[in-house]
């Protein structure tokens, strides 16, 4: 879930959209965020491509191309948005075709797609705005579908992570928040973009998909990972070292490596009526 840096406004849990200084701090490190950052399961990305009525894909919020890669392996064309130039910079290089743009400015010339998906991306978009950007963009049965993954690092990590963070970010308005409560977050989150695509009435009623599954990492993996994180990308190199320091030495603690359990949820809905022009 996004942190807000110190000095910026603090939009409600509800509206991490207008967080738009952590929202383009992604790209300080685009090499390690592709790197680090995981994949979507192979079957989340086959039952939207057997739920799409054709195989064009509009990816928002494509940042490096982690997931428009993974729909280019199963048989799609895919074209990317994002804001940010130094991901969408990455993303080419990687073989995506790409926009800069934010998705609710961003002009999509008259072209339309069969699926318009967002893979840890949507909560940087506005609910209802973008939900009916994604109305006007779709063929007629076209789906959206909108994923992330949640994740709770084993307690002792968790933890470590909290104390240290609270030490070096006392203001952040995320602190105080129990570890374990990152689900009932996502779940929470999740709620508020099948809301979103109801409001627009352009959609069928929403599903909700959800995909469990691990990983393991060491330490080294950990460490890697953390700084793509919103909490960390715009920290200072000293501070982000501090927190690294703590959460390094509590893996250390508990024999240099963890397995993490991943739920990736998704919401999904068939766009319903005429194409709009």
């Amino acid at each position: 879930m996004p942190t807000i840096p110190q000095g910026q406004s603090r939009p409600s849990r509800n509206e991490p959209h207008r967080a738009r200084q952590v929202a383009q701090s992604f790209g300080v490190d685009a090499e390690r965020y592709d790197r680090a950052r995981p994949p979507y399961p192979d079957s989340l990305v086959q039952r939207i491509v057997a739920a799409s009525p054709g195989p064009d894909v509009l990816d928002v919020g494509c940042g490096t191309g982690i997931e428009a890669r993974q729909f280019q392996a199963a048989g799609c064309t895919v074209l990317g948005v994002d804001p940010d130039e130094r991901m969408i910079e990455f993303a080419r290089r990687s073989g995506v075709e790409s926009e800069v743009a934010t998705f609710e400015e961003w002009d999509p010339a008259g072209r339309t797609f069969d699926a318009v998906v967002a893979g840890q991306a949507w909560h940087w978009v506005d609910p209802v705005a973008g939900a009916v950007k994604a109305a006007r963009v779709l063929r007629p049965s076209g789906l959206l579908a909108v994923f992330a993954h949640a994740f709770e690092p084993p307690p002792a990590i968790a933890e470590a992570f909290a104390a240290v963070y609270r030490q070096v970010v006392p203001d952040s308005p995320f602190n105080g928040r129990p570890p374990q409560q990152t689900l009932d977050l996502y779940r929470t989150m999740f709620t508020t973009f099948a809301d979103g695509i109801r409001e627009t009435g352009e959609f069928g009623d929403p599903e909700q998909w959800r995909f469990d599954w691990e990983r393991s990492y060491t330490r080294d993996e950990w460490l890697d990972l953390l700084p793509t994180t919103g909490g960390l990308t715009w920290l200072p190199e000293d501070k982000q070292a501090e927190v690294l320091a703590g959460v390094g030495a509590a893996v250390d603690a508990i024999g240099g490596g963890f397995t993490m359990p991943y739920t990736t949820m998704a919401v999904t809905a068939a766009r319903t009526g005429a194409l709009r022009r």
